[in-house]
Formats: C-alpha cells, sequence, structure tokens
C-alpha cells in the first residue's frame, strides 16, 4: 500500500536529489522506495500536503541538521568536522549517530521522527491520583459549603495573594 509523505519527507528527497544522491540512496534516508522518490522529483505534489506541525525546541537538532550529519557520515566526515559545520558539541553529533543506528545505519528522517516521540512525553494529570483527587474533592466541598470566597481570603491575609 501506498504511504503518503510528509511535507519534510518530501523536502528531505529533493535537497538530496539536488546535491547528486542517487534515487536508491535517497529512498532509505526518507523511509520509502526509489520509485516513490523518482514520482516526488519527477513532478509536483497532485494533493496539498500538510506538516505535522511540530518542530523542535531552541537548541534542538532540526531536521536540517540530521539531514547535514547524513551528509557528513555519507562523505565519511569525522564526528568534529560535523559538529563544526553544524555549530553543535561533537557529542551532541556523536550522541544523536549513535542513539539511531551508528555509522552504518543513520537516517536523518528516522531520527527526526524519534526525537519527535522522545519530545512528546506522556505526562500524568496531578489529580490522575485517585486519593489526591477525593481529598481536592473534600476540601472544594467544604469551601463552597462555608461559603469562603477570595475576597474574605484576600482582605483576612493580603499578602496571600499579590496584585
Amino acid at each position: 500500500m501506498y504511504k503518503h509523505l510528509s511535507v519534510e519527507q518530501r523536502q528531505l528527497a529533493l535537497r538530496l536529489k539536488a546535491r547528486g544522491w542517487t534515487l536508491r540512496e535517497i529512498g532509505p534516508q526518507v523511509g520509502c522506495v526509489y520509485q516513490t522518490v523518482a514520482r516526488i522529483a519527477g513532478r509536483g505534489p497532485r494533493r496539498p500536503v500538510r506538516g505535522d506541525g511540530w518542530a523542535p525546541g531552541p537548541g534542538r537538532l532540526t531536521l536540517a541538521d540530521r539531514e547535514e550529519i547524513t551528509l557528513g557520515l555519507h562523505a565519511g566526515e569525522s564526528f568534529t568536522m560535523i559538529a563544526a559545520r553544524l555549530g553543535k558539541a561533537v557529542s551532541t553529533v556523536s550522541r544523536e549517530v549513535a542513539a539511531n543506528g551508528g555509522r552504518d545505519g543513520y537516517r536523518a528522517w528516522r531520527a527526526h521522527q524519534r526525537a519527535r516521540q522522545q519530545a512528546r512525553r506522556p505526562k500524568t494529570p496531578k489529580l490522575a491520583c485517585p486519593r489526591l483527587a477525593a481529598q481536592v474533592t473534600g476540601w472544594l466541598a467544604e469551601w463552597s459549603r462555608s461559603g469562603l470566597d477570595i475576597a474574605s481570603i484576600s482582605a483576612s491575609r493580603p499578602f496571600a495573594f499579590a496584585e
């Protein structure tokens, strides 16, 4: 079954094609077969393509940075040379490559997708704990029965609510 590629994948394929990579080299980098890359390179998209809307935070590696790492590895450059070109620490490049398949198996798109998944940490809400939720519910019920309001609290303790 044909898998639609994202905007970023299409752009990556076109940039690698412009740098002289073969279709068979580009396919694994983008995560598709070379025939799909040939279709992308041969014509524009037939349907509008939406991005996923995720951008790495400041100081993090972007897809373009990961593409530069791929190009450097493909050219046989050292981590030091790649890091200098990116303006990043050598350890950042080394950890990125080691965590995403090593020198031979590193793929920019796959590494970028992995970083996206790692950034989406599932965070448990504070009131997911039943014991805490019951305690807060009890406090709220008690406060509502007593007619306690913010105005009376701020009048008796002006330092509690700084304006």
